[in-house]
């Protein structure tokens, strides 16, 4: 049986390295194609050491970067030949492959980067830090009250970017001797002023329902997938509704880990195409494009589990159920809004219709939801998001221009030679 597991495991890695160079081929063609990155060009650079399976991270991104290039050129230094094949076939911001730290190092040298953005916690982004007389910054790729959101890692960046009150509460709780009013910087969620997509379909009487699940977890503590435990239960009840349109958004990741859960997610994005051919006029939808913000704007309610998902939700200001993890194990931190939301639990997946109706129903939820978006995100206002991180990397150059002056009085060595020498190296 040993036998039988190691060689399935070594199948899959010379598969995973067949697939690895055939894209970093690509990746070189495409790039060889096109113009080549100008020399001191880039002021802002967005670190990426991910694969495409990760690509969510950085798509809703896209938007909010290319704003602020129009005032700081912006870079992505992808690490995986995966991921930059894919951050080359979207909308990305342009791209640099860098494979190997000497790619890097290289590319660097001949760049005046000044601040480097991340929106994960990689391990390879330690490769990154290495590099001084730069911001660090973490901006994350969504905000939620998951552990990860007070990850003590925080500390490795000079700066993170944060959406409002709630996470800078939320820190607050977790990370020792951890400077918030100095290294934590408010500035909402500006994805939210650049909602993206396309309606699929012309809106009619149906009440639209959002059902956007995240993957199963990789550890009990972090299992707050529903697909199991809700999800198929849900999506049979509104197909079966001739009220009602169900939006299905899994998480990308789903079933990485447990092939039940991507079976089942199979089973439901089947049961939408069937629900579809016996009533065309029903038009569900199975999303699994890289746009969001469509979805979240037209869905009269949404379902979601513990993720990102959440916050995404409530800052489009509009009714939302959060399922409640079937496993004990799940940590829930019920100090934000989860102290204050609509649980929908597993035994009530099946009555989707009537928690529906109730929850639109609810007079006080207008009043509550918009006193839980002010907390979590500030003012969400069109637009006021967007300036808050366009003045937090305006203020971040303005410190870089302050320590670059003062470096320059403390050192006798001109920074010309060091970008020579760099380059040489």
């Amino acid at each position: 049986m040993g036998l039988v597991s190691d060689g399935k495991k070594a199948v899959a890695l010379i598969g995973k390295a067949v697939r690895n160079r055939r894209a970093a081929s690509d990746v070189r063609r495409t790039l060889a194609a096109g113009p080549q990155h100008p020399r001191f060009h880039y002021r802002v650079a967005v670190y990426f050491a991910d694969g495409e399976v990760n690509m969510y991270q950085m798509r809703q991104w896209y938007k909010p970067l290319a704003e602020l290039a129009k005032t700081w050129p912006v870079v992505v230094l992808s690490r995986a030949a995966t991921g930059a094949r894919a951050l080359l076939a979207e909308d990305a911001p342009p791209v640099a492959f860098v494979p190997t730290v000497r790619d890097l190092e290289g590319f660097l040298a001949t760049q005046d980067i000044r601040v480097v953005l991340y929106v994960n916690q990689n391990t390879r982004n330690f490769q990154m830090f290495r590099y001084g007389r730069r911001w660090h910054v973490f901006i994350n790729h969504g905000e939620s009250d998951k552990m990860y959101m007070t990850t003590n890692q925080y500390k490795a960046y000079d700066f993170a970017f944060i959406a409002g009150d709630a996470a800078r509460e939320r820190l607050s709780r977790v990370l020792w001797d951890y400077d918030l009013d100095h290294r934590a910087i408010s500035i909402g969620r500006p994805q939210a002023d650049h909602y993206s997509g396309t309606l699929p379909y012309t809106p009619d009487d149906r009440t639209v329902v959002l059902y956007a699940p995240t993957w199963e977890g990789d550890r009990p503590s972090a299992h707050y997938g529903s697909v199991i435990s809700h999800g198929e239960a849900l999506a049979r009840a509104l197909l079966a509704s001739p009220r009602h349109r169900l939006i299905y958004r899994p998480h990308p990741r789903s079933g990485v880990v447990n092939p039940e859960y991507g079976a089942a997610n199979r089973r439901i994005i089947a049961a939408i195409a069937a629900a579809n051919a016996a009533d065309p006029a029903a038009r569900h939808v199975y999303d699994g494009g890289p746009d969001l913000g469509w979805q979240l704007s037209a869905a009269d309610v949404a379902v979601v589990d513990i993720s990102a998902m959440v916050y995404d939700r409530l800052a489009a200001d509009k009714p939302l159920l959060i399922t409640r993890p079937s496993d004990p194990a799940a940590a829930i931190d019920t100090h934000g809004y989860l102290s204050a939301c609509e649980w929908l639990d597993a035994s009530a997946a099946g009555s989707i219709v009537a928690e529906t109706e109730r929850v639109l129903g609810d007079p006080e939820a207008v009043t509550r939801l918009d006193q839980w978006v002010r907390h979590y995100f500030g003012d969400a206002a069109p637009g006021a998001a967007t300036a808050r991180f366009h003045a937090a990397i305006r203020h971040l150059m303005e410190e870089w221009d302050r320590w670059y002056a003062r470096s320059i009085e403390e050192t006798d060595e001109p920074e010309e030679a060091e970008l020579d020498d760099a380059e040489e190296a």
